[in-house]
């Protein structure tokens, strides 16, 4: 009887999560369809959003991005390596260092976007002198991936059963090598996973845009100029804007759509990456 009745439970709550979520993205594709268009996917804003399209605010979205992605993924996997291959098992006897550094991880990883959001905005457009950018934007969100994907890769690692290395040691190989060459590819799955969660944040990410990329909806000149990025957009449409309820809903869809691309996208080069590795 227990056994049945938590087995009930769990798909109760499986297919309430899943109803939900089909709920959210049936309104939006019902609503955005309604509104969207090939000329609304190229076309730059007009009339506070209500006319024209997104064409330039996608650009700024694109590059706020991807300035996140490089700067976040190597130096957030070389974290990983190190603190799970170089600072030993987690303990309350591990080394001060790595003690600190997981649990400062852990609380960067639930501080609320906004406070990102104005240390982008005092360290990256004030202090750096970058004012509101592109750049600032980027660099604030690769602040806020880090954590989840140190952390995420950090227990891949660490998942991986110790024989592997013991394996690679009686092989002769450095323990660069072994990582390289094994260990990476056996946390494939914790890297793909931290990947697509670091997308998912930095893409619907609002709070914190607004205090460093700024709301200038025009196409950026360089890296250095001001960009609306795509959620900010929806949010200004949707609490600004008189009559912007269609740009905004539109704006969702290709917004949902462009995170589910961006996904596929990064876990088919990762793959093909390692499985290059591998080979090699």
């Amino acid at each position: 009887m227990a056994d049945r009745l938590f087995s009930t439970f769990v798909f109760a709550s499986a297919a309430l999560v899943v109803s939900l979520m089909l709920w959210v993205l049936a309104d939006v594709v019902i609503e955005g369809t309604a509104h969207f268009s090939w000329h609304f996917l190229f076309a730059e804003p007009a009339d506070a959003g209500r006319a024209g399209g997104i064409g330039s605010i996608l650009v700024s979205t694109l590059w706020i991005l991807l300035i996140a992605l490089l700067v976040a993924l190597p130096l957030g996997l070389g974290v990983a390596i190190w603190l799970a291959e170089f600072t030993g098992k987690p303990s309350r006897f591990a080394p001060f260092p790595a003690r600190n550094t997981g649990m400062t991880l852990d609380i960067l990883a639930g501080v609320p976007s906004i406070v990102y959001g104005l240390f982008g905005n005092a360290f990256f457009s004030i202090y750096l002198g970058l004012g509101f950018s592109i750049l600032s934007g980027g660099l604030t969100l690769a602040c806020m991936i880090l954590p989840v994907f140190i952390r995420t890769c950090e227990s891949g690692l660490r998942a991986v059963n110790d024989d592997w290395r013991r394996g690679a040691l009686a092989l002769g190989m450095t323990q660069t090598a072994a990582i390289w060459h094994i260990l990476l590819p056996a946390a494939r799955p914790a890297i793909i996973a931290g990947l697509v969660l670091g997308i998912g944040r930095a893409t619907a990410e609002t709070a914190a845009l607004i205090f460093t990329s700024g709301y200038v909806d025009r196409m950026p000149g360089s890296l250095l100029d001001s960009g609306r990025a795509l959620a900010v957009h929806i949010y200004d449409l949707s609490m600004n804007v008189t009559g912007g309820d269609g740009a905004a809903y539109a704006s969702a869809l290709v917004l949902v759509v462009l995170i589910i691309v961006l996904n596929t996208l990064a876990q088919s080069l990762v793959d093909s990456w390692f499985k290059r590795r591998l080979a090699a």
